[in-house]
């Protein structure tokens, strides 16, 4: 049976978020409100649907299925993820026009694609997270280079912070960036890393020393010499395609190094810290819209399943927050709290709906259905991104001690 062949949900199924307002119809929510966001959200949601055709193919051969280059979601995601200023003339699908690429603008696609299927979009190629950093520390040349690597619509990108020993706190990373006669060589290991051991071009972290400013980004482009990478074997979002990376002296020079036209203060560590903010908030979003295309998978099953409207009610709950943090996002990029709320929120969420259709369902009803049996074994894979609940539990506390500091001081 192909991809498409099991009946894939959403050719007659709503993909659209028109649930309406917020949880419990107290009024419209943020996306709702807005007349161009609403069809951002609605146009994203049709072409979604290309995602989930392809989805049970990439999940069982991540290594030799992709969704086609040529697609209208591969276009999509591709320019979505591109600034304005980079998209090239008539590249750019209609429902993009005016599109300004906010954080706010990303999330609502990004929750809609994964609405789609998380796994394929997480596999697709474009700028990505690799893209965010980039934009935010590169100078003009190294902007060109990016973007023009990843202009054909078949380059994968990579970002590599996590490492096995330290998971993703920058300041205990062990990989090194050190300045030899001939140059500059980067030492070190990273792993779980989405597509990075098929991708072209992407940006790596490492140190220069002891202290948290001697943090860099660099940019790395492959095929390198001390590179070696593999895939890692996964139980979900397969299309990810996460993957084990080691760096035996990769030789680079001083233009692979990202923001050396900046302040000390604002070079590597800053521009990590700006990524995770938009990251959690976009993972966040994904695993919402697993939860929300589980649920209506759920419903086209067994329409009288009890609890569903409580379940879909706390998921339009995080679609909210996941919102309103991005907006933050846009007004201020060093919050604190706000994305992490959006990642806690929605990451609980798919493993919730999950647990609820194996009981409506009955035994053997995820495996039965091979869309609710990959998105349960997909929906474990959110917590481990970008930081564990528990982490993000310290960034809400940090950022509610920060806001009582400032009040006080304020009124003092």
């Amino acid at each position: 049976m192909t991809a498409a062949g099991a009946d894939a949900p959403g050719r007659g199924v709503r993909m659209d978020g028109g649930f309406g307002g917020t949880a419990g119809g107290r009024g419209p929510g943020l996306v709702d409100s807005d007349a161009r966001l609403s069809a951002l959200r609605a146009g994203v949601a049709e072409v979604a649907v290309e995602l989930r055709e392809h989805a049970l193919a990439v999940d069982a051969d991540p290594e030799g299925v992709a969704l086609p280059a040529g697609s209208a979601a591969a276009a999509l995601i591709r320019a979505a993820a591109e600034p304005e200023d980079r998209r090239g003339a008539g590249e750019v699908p209609e429902l993009l026009k005016g599109y300004g690429g906010t954080c706010l603008e990303r999330v609502v696609a990004t929750l809609e694609l994964a609405r789609g299927d998380a796994g394929t979009l997480l596999g697709a190629p474009g700028p990505a997270l690799a893209g965010i950093v980039v934009d935010a520390l590169g100078s003009a040349e190294q902007r060109d280079l990016f973007h023009a690597r990843v202009a054909d619509g078949r380059t994968r990108t990579f970002f590599a912070m996590t490492e096995e020993a330290h998971g993703s706190d920058a300041t205990a990373m062990e990989s090194r960036l050190e300045r030899r006669p001939d140059g500059l060589a980067l030492t070190g290991r990273k792993r779980y890393i989405g597509n990075a051991a098929r991708a072209g071009i992407g940006v790596v972290f490492a140190r220069t020393g002891p202290s948290p400013l001697s943090i860099r980004a660099v940019l790395v482009e492959r095929p390198a010499e001390g590179w070696n990478g593999r895939r890692l074997d996964t139980l979900g979002l397969r299309g990810a395609y996460l993957s084990e990376i080691a760096f035996d002296g990769v030789p680079l020079s001083e233009d692979h190094v990202l923001g050396q036209h900046l302040p000390v203060s604002r070079r590597g560590l800053w521009g990590a810290l700006q990524t995770f903010n938009n990251v959690r908030i976009q993972v966040g979003a994904m695993a919402v819209g697993t939860a929300l295309a589980m649920l209506d998978r759920v419903r086209e099953l067994a329409p009288e399943a009890p609890g569903g409207e409580v379940l879909r009610a706390r998921a339009e709950a995080a679609r909210e927050v996941a919102y309103r943090a991005a907006a933050e996002v846009d007004r201020d990029p060093d919050p604190r709290a706000l994305p992490s709320m959006a990642k806690l929120t929605g990451s609980r969420l798919p493993v919730a709906v999950a647990h609820w259709a194996a009981a409506v369902l009955g035994p053997g009803g995820l495996v039965a259905d091979p869309f609710l049996e990959k998105w349960a074994r997909d929906a474990y894979g959110f917590e481990f991104m970008e930081g564990t609940g528990n982490m993000q539990r310290v960034h809400i506390a940090d950022g509610h001690l920060r806001r009582t500091a400032q009040r006080a001081g304020a009124a003092s």
